[in-house]
């Protein structure tokens, strides 16, 4: 099993964040809500029910290895070329693929220029993924920027 880049785990920290919160007793914790893109979601971006009980922060770092696990296993199956290449670019794409699910990367166009090694190409393709719910969103504006400025090193 390959480990997930330090880089990817703390990009999808940044912009998921812990959210919702709520204090039960002396515990703090994260209850469902709908993200931007019309989700419902838990802790670090953790699709979910409507109905799933709140979890502590502990819960939903386990959520989040276990999300980016999948993300980084489903990175490697599309972008081969990523395991020679240097970390901060596999964890951008893990990123993309932990925000937006392995069938965005499987039929995209980022996923042909990441194979062919055009990173100026690719990075322009992550540019464009900044719609949710039909509209452009300043979190993934801000976020596929990030990503763009790590595949680009």
């Amino acid at each position: 099993m390959n480990k997930i880049p330090q880089a990817a785990i703390d990009l999808a920290k940044r912009f998921e964040g812990f959210e919702r919160k709520v204090k039960r007793g002396n515990e703090i914790t994260a209850v469902p809500y709908i993200c931007p893109a019309g989700f419902w979601t838990i802790g670090y971006g953790h699709l979910c029910d409507s109905k799933h009980p709140p979890i502590t922060e502990a819960e939903a770092e386990v959520y989040l290895a276990r999300d980016l696990q999948s993300a980084l296993a489903a990175t490697l199956r599309y972008c081969p070329v990523l395991a020679t290449e240097p970390e901060s670019r596999l964890a951008a794409i893990v990123d993309f693929t932990f925000n937006l699910g392995a069938g965005r990367l499987q039929m995209s166009t980022l996923r042909r220029r990441i194979n062919q090694r055009d990173w100026t190409a690719a990075a322009t393709e992550l540019r464009r993924w900044v719609y949710g719910g039909g509209k452009v969103l300043p979190g993934l504006v801000a976020r596929r920027k990030t990503e763009a400025t790590l595949l680009a090193k």
